[in-house]
């Protein structure tokens, strides 16, 4: 039955917190600090070089997959069009156009490029003086830099930072606007209170401090010291309007039940526009305008929300609405301020102008400060690597430990910030909580959109290596799905049609759906679904042979993960580490305090922790993203190989007894990349032919699916 000797398995020891595969690739050591020489300027070439290499260095670092660079390129890439009706007289018509060096499309300095080529991880190059050859890892980061198409981010710059510390920030954000993401800043300072005296002046002071900084990093800044929020209820369209015949007319309608919050009319947005348009980079102060027209100060945040609603609402439909109407907005709050002077008709705009106008409805929002990433109970106060807000927002706010208040004093007011925001963001955005210390962070955000690490990874190479998780490691935060729990018991809620649709759309398969059902009603022991089945593990509860001579058979049962699928449209949006970890929750990380996250139906941390044991394909894809996340695996023939993930509460005991007796637990070895060279055995007492068990259990199970015709 069994295939493989027990040499085949692929690791030697393993500790309670989890262990790593003795091969696959795990990333690399950062080679480099974030650079401080501006791109552009006076400095000379050697410094525009310098700067150059340390912008592309930080793109390779962030070492995007296949499905992240297309993300990324059909987000920024630039959008075709058809060609446009030469106006030209025949002499110029018929001029050569130049050619396009695709080898090299940036037209990169010798230097430069040579580094590129020679960047991390990257290997086998063929060079010359004049011609490259990009391998395709080397292709897609050049296709990175190509033309794109601008997108905005919102950002919040919470300080006070030093000017070192400020000119990483701006270095930074100067780099994504290189990649196509264009800032909106809203400055903010942790030793501001409202009410002080010279506040508005310091707000203002504060901007021309960022925008100089950004101006001696190549960049073009403009400077907003006038309000572009007001307070007071916010104007909205008569439900029995079908057109808007001027933007006055929308201002009488007001909705007399709206609270009294901060909000923008897209009139307050015109300055804003105006500065994404001309390739600048606006700054703003957090003043608003009152009922009485009176610029007062208040908290960022009410800006930053403000903001966030107005640029979402205007987008790019806003414009071309009023353009296709004729009208002439009315003044903006920001129109009499001498520092923006400038046109606000809209209707100045050809159609043309129009069509290449900038989308404002932000892809990101990102909040840099000095105390980092939102503490976790689960990391002992380092940061959250993933936050899922449908179903983990409260919770983090129950577990919030008191002494965090002196070291994260705004977490949870930026939290709340993220979650307002993201209701009104498209459904893949995400927002970033990043110290200043981090600032490459949001360049490989930008391109994966995904955490610093994976979530779903044992905790044990977060500890130590390339992985491990710092008090600067940021944040991401997603709206997220909520996570149920369908016990055994309660299997008629289950949705049978929406389920074969999300196992069929995953695994490219037919369900054989009535031996399928009639299957899981006899060993189902839970479902996991995430929303509205865009995600769903299956686990089952498989007997165990009682002729079985070995001790780990005394429960005479397998917990086995029958089914774990993701649909296509969620795949890449972190809705595999929510479900991975709700998964962790309520099996083998079961009886441990981080394993209390509130997913609906489970069992909220209370009961004892079970191996989980799968099998999957030799040959499938995710079969790295397994290695990773299990304590083991053994291969079963060519066809299968069964992966399990260990128990890690029985782990700790083990380990504790260990400890006893004088070991000095699991051993780091520098320069092996974390890997254990020193733990628990691979088989503890009571765990003796384990595996030839297991393994007679799972190659005993059917296939869900219709046979491939050949």
């Amino acid at each position: 039955m069994l295939k493989t000797k027990a040499s085949a398995i692929a690791r030697s020891t393993r500790t309670s917190t989890g262990t790593r595969p003795l091969h696959g690739s795990y990333g690399h050591d950062v080679g480099c600090s974030i650079g401080t020489r501006a791109l552009h300027g006076s400095t000379g070439n050697e410094a525009n070089h310098s700067a150059m290499n340390d912008f592309i260095v930080s793109i390779l670092e962030s070492n995007p997959s296949t499905r992240d660079a297309k993300t990324y390129l059909g987000t920024f890439a630039t959008k075709s069009k058809p060609p446009p009706t030469s106006k030209l007289s025949p002499q110029t018509a018929t001029r050569p156009t130049i050619p396009v060096n695709t080898k090299n499309p940036l037209n990169l300095p010798s230097d430069v490029l040579h580094t590129l080529l020679q960047g991390p991880k990257l290997a086998q190059v063929v060079e010359d003086e004049k011609h490259v050859s990009p391998n395709p890892q080397q292709r897609a980061a050049l296709e990175l830099l190509n033309p794109i198409q601008r997108r905005t981010a919102l950002v919040k710059l919470q300080g006070p930072f030093t000017d070192r510390q400020l000119e990483s920030i701006c270095l930074g954000l100067v780099y994504l606007g290189k990649l196509g993401l264009v800032c909106v800043i809203v400055v903010a300072r942790d030793d501001w209170h409202p009410g002080s005296s010279g506040e508005r002046r310091n707000a203002q002071e504060d901007v021309m401090r960022v925008a100089r900084e950004l101006e001696a990093q190549g960049a073009k800044a403009r400077p907003i010291l006038g309000p572009t929020v007001r307070l007071g209820p916010k104007p909205r369209q008569s439900n029995d309007s079908l057109a808007v015949s001027s933007i006055e007319s929308v201002s009488a309608a007001v909705d007399a039940t709206e609270e009294m919050n901060a909000h923008t009319l897209p009139e307050d947005l015109v300055p804003v526009r105006s500065a994404l348009k001309a390739g600048e980079i606006p700054i703003l102060p957090p003043l608003a305008l009152d009922s009485f027209s009176r610029m007062v100060a208040v908290h960022p945040n009410d800006v930053v929300e403000a903001l966030m609603k107005g640029m979402v609402d205007v987008g790019q439909k806003r414009p071309k609405q009023l353009l296709q109407q004729n009208i002439t907005p009315t003044k903006s709050i920001t129109e009499n301020d001498p520092a923006n002077t400038e046109e606000t008709a809209l209707n100045s705009e050809t159609a043309e102008e129009q069509e290449d106008d900038i989308d404002m409805t932000p892809l990101r929002l990102m909040i840099i400060n000095r105390e980092g990433g939102v503490p976790s109970y689960a990391r002992n106060g380092l940061p959250h690597l993933l936050i899922n807000l449908q179903s983990e927002h409260q919770h983090i706010h129950e577990t919030f430990s008191p002494a965090w208040t002196a070291t994260h004093p705004t977490s949870l007011s930026n939290l709340s910030l993220a979650k307002s925001c993201l209701k009104h963001m498209p459904p893949t955005s995400s927002a970033i909580v990043v110290s200043h210390r981090s600032p490459r962070s949001l360049i490989a955000n930008l391109i994966t959109n995904k955490p610093a690490q994976s979530s779903s990874l044992p905790s044990y190479l977060l500890n130590v290596g390339a992985k491990k998780v710092t008090p600067h490691t940021p944040t991401l935060i997603r709206n997220g799905l909520p996570m149920r729990v369908i016990q055994r018991a309660d299997m008629a809620e289950i949705d049978r049609a929406k389920l074969t649709d999300l196992l069929e759309a995953s695994f490219g398969r037919t369900l054989i759906q009535n031996a399928f059902y009639e299957r899981l009603e006899k060993v189902l022991d839970y479902v996991i679904v995430a929303g509205d089945y865009a995600g769903a593990c299956i686990v089952t509860e498989e007997p165990i042979p009682s002729s079985s001579s070995s001790p780990s058979s005394s429960r005479l049962s397998l917990s086995y993960l029958d089914k774990f699928a993701v649909h296509p449209s969620h795949q890449g949006d972190g809705t595999v580490d929510f479900l991975w970890v709700a998964l962790h929750d309520e099996s083998f990380g079961l009886g441990l305090d981080h394993a209390l996250n509130p997913n609906e139906g489970g069992k909220m941390g209370v009961g004892i922790g079970r191996d989980l044991v799968w099998r999957s394909r030799s040959n499938n894809p995710a079969n790295k993203w397994y290695y990773e996340r299990s304590s083991g695996h053994l291969r079963m023939g060519s066809a299968w190989t069964m992966f399990w993930c260990d128990a890690e509460a029985r782990l700790k005991e083990q380990e504790a007894k260990l400890v006893e007796g004088g070991w000095t637990g699991a051993r780091h070895v520098v320069g092996m990349k974390g890997r254990v060279m020193e733990g628990l055995s691979f088989v503890e007492g009571g765990e003796e032919d384990r595996l030839k068990d297991w393994a007679g259990v799972v190659e005993s199970i059917p296939s869900s699916w219709v046979p491939l015709s050949k």
